[in-house]
């Protein structure tokens, strides 16, 4: 138990440090497309996902009911993407619904295919609980879309953080801009 308490505190400081860095350091991306991630465990997932936000260049990060999170699996892409933290699904649905987004929820087994059309400019793509699932009724969100990523093999699931970077690499293929347009660290020629 100590040592589990122990692994938490440590977890909590380095995002206090992580917080203000991105507090002074973050910037929207140069794609307009958004990430809400549904009340995801503190430990991995979170900042894996921080990396390819970074990588994909995604306008921000929205966490629902994650108080905080190990922001060292992001290997520093913490401290680049904006994030916003709610306490609930609406507050967070009601401020991108606002902004003119529309809400993907990504969930196994769903009709409409990632890459069967065309994704919307101003995507939120909602990624839930990796046990649970996400924390809202849809039916209270009727304008809400879901898509599901096509899998052949038996266990049709994905880690969230690969889901993710799927989701964010069909995005760009549809909607991306030129390499030359959002490199900060690329060395030119």
């Amino acid at each position: 138990m100590r040592r589990k308490f122990n692994r938490k505190l440590d977890m909590q400081a380095r995002f206090t440090r992580a917080r203000r860095r991105n507090m002074v350091d973050a910037s929207p991306g140069i794609h307009p497309c958004i990430l809400i991630l549904d009340g995801l465990k503190p430990d991995f997932n979170i900042g894996k996902i921080f990396r390819a936000a970074d990588a994909f260049s995604v306008q921000e990060v929205h966490l629902i009911n994650v108080e905080f999170f190990d922001p060292e699996p992001a290997k520093g892409s913490v401290r680049w993407v904006p994030f916003i933290q709610h306490k609930d699904f609406a507050s967070c649905y009601q401020g991108v619904a606002k902004r003119g987004y529309t809400c993907i929820t990504l969930e196994p087994g769903r009709q409409e295919v990632l890459g069967s059309g065309v994704l919307p400019e101003k995507s939120a793509f909602v990624f839930g609980h990796e046990e649970f699932g996400l924390s809202f009724d849809k039916t209270l969100y009727p304008n809400v879309t879901s898509l599901t990523i096509p899998q052949w093999g038996y266990v049709q699931s994905l880690n969230v953080s690969v889901a993710a970077s799927i989701v964010l690499y069909e995005y760009v293929c549809q909607h991306g801009r030129p390499l030359n347009e959002g490199c900060r660290n690329v060395l030119q020629p």
